[in-house]
C-alpha cells in the first residue's frame, strides 16, 4: 500500500474509523508509518496521538479495542479507511461513536419505517393512526393483514402488471414491518437469523 506520509510536514494521515458490520464511521484518528506497521501487526488500530505525542493503541486503557478487518486508500493515497469491529463503545464519553451517536445498524428507509411504527404504536392514537389502530386489535389481526398481503402480492407476481406486484409488494414488506414488532422483534433480528445460515 503506498501511503503518502510526506504529503503534510507531520508525516501524518488521517484515518477514518468505519464499523464493518454496522457500516457506521466511529472516529477519527491520525497514523505516522509506525503506527500504521503496528495495527497491520497486532490487528488492533494503533493511531500517533498528537496530543500524547506518541504510539496509542485505541482501548489500551479502556479495554475497548478496535479489531483491524480491512484497509483501503483513497484515491490521493493520503486518507484510510478502516473497517473494524469494535469492543465496547469507541468513544471515551461512552458513546458508540465520536458523534454521540449509538452504534446501530441502519437499514435506510427502513428503520425509519421501524421508527414511524414504534411511535405510532406508543401514542396510540387509533382514530387518527392506522397503525395504531391495527395493533389495537391484536397480534392475531396483524399476522392475518401479513397474510392478506402476501396473497395479493403473488397474484400480482403471476400477472403482468409491475405497477401493482410493487404497490401490493410495499403493502406485504410494511405489514410485515408491523408483525415483527408485534412479536417484540426488529429488523436486526432478522439480519442476526440470515446471517446464522449464511456459510
Amino acid at each position: 500500500m503506498n501511503i503518502n506520509f510526506d504529503k503534510n510536514n507531520d508525516g501524518l494521515v488521517p484515518a477514518i474509523i468505519q464499523d464493518a458490520t454496522t457500516k457506521n464511521v466511529l472516529m477519527l484518528g491520525y497514523m505516522n508509518e509506525e503506527a500504521f506497521s503496528k495495527t497491520q501487526e497486532t490487528n488492533l488500530v494503533t493511531f500517533f496521538s498528537r496530543t500524547k505525542n506518541r504510539l496509542w493503541t485505541k482501548g489500551e486503557e479502556s479495554g475497548n479495542v478496535l479489531h483491524l478487518v480491512d484497509i483501503k486508500l483513497d484515491c490521493d493515497n493520503d486518507t484510510l479507511l478502516i473497517s473494524v469491529n469494535p469492543k465496547g463503545p469507541t468513544c471515551h464519553t461512552g458513546s458508540g461513536t465520536c458523534w454521540n451517536e449509538e452504534n446501530t445498524p441502519n437499514y435506510g428507509f427502513f428503520s425509519t419505517l421501524e421508527n414511524v411504527i414504534t411511535e405510532r404504536v406508543t401514542n396510540k392514537d387509533t382514530k387518527k393512526s392506522y397503525v395504531a389502530s391495527l395493533f389495537a386489535k391484536g397480534i392475531n389481526k396483524v399476522a392475518q393483514k401479513v397474510g392478506e398481503e402476501a396473497v395479493e402480492t403473488v397474484i400480482e407476481a403471476m400477472d403482468t402488471n409491475d405497477e401493482l406486484f410493487l404497490y401490493e409488494s410495499a403493502d406485504l414488506l410494511f405489514h410485515y414491518l408491523m408483525l415483527l414488532q408485534a412479536k417484540g422483534f426488529t429488523l436486526k433480528d432478522i439480519e442476526a437469523e440470515l446471517k446464522g445460515r449464511h456459510k
